[in-house]
Order: structure tokens, then C-alpha cells, then sequence
């Protein structure tokens, strides 16, 4: 019962440093200009 207990905390807080990464990377704006990035691949660049 008390390994039951403490997997029970590790995934908590696993799940709450995921999350915490998730919202960090959010407010940084990681995930602001996803389309860009893949259509920019796309075309060449004329700069000699």
C-alpha cells in the first residue's frame, strides 16, 4: 500500500512538471508562428 502511495505522488508530480513545461513554453511563444517555419523550407532565397 505505501509503494501505491508513493508511485501515486511521482505521477502527480510528473504530470504537474509537464504541465508546467507545457505553460512555460506557451507564454514564451514557442508556438506562435508553426505555419512559417514549414512554408519557409519551401521557397529559396535570391541573396547571392
Amino acid at each position: 500500500m505505501e509503494v501505491l502511495f508513493l508511485l501515486i505522488l511521482i505521477s502527480l508530480f510528473l504530470g504537474l512538471l509537464g504541465l508546467a513545461a507545457f505553460v512555460w513554453s506557451l507564454r514564451s511563444q514557442q508556438f506562435d508562428d508553426s505555419a512559417g517555419n514549414a512554408a519557409r523550407i519551401l521557397f529559396e532565397e535570391d541573396d547571392p
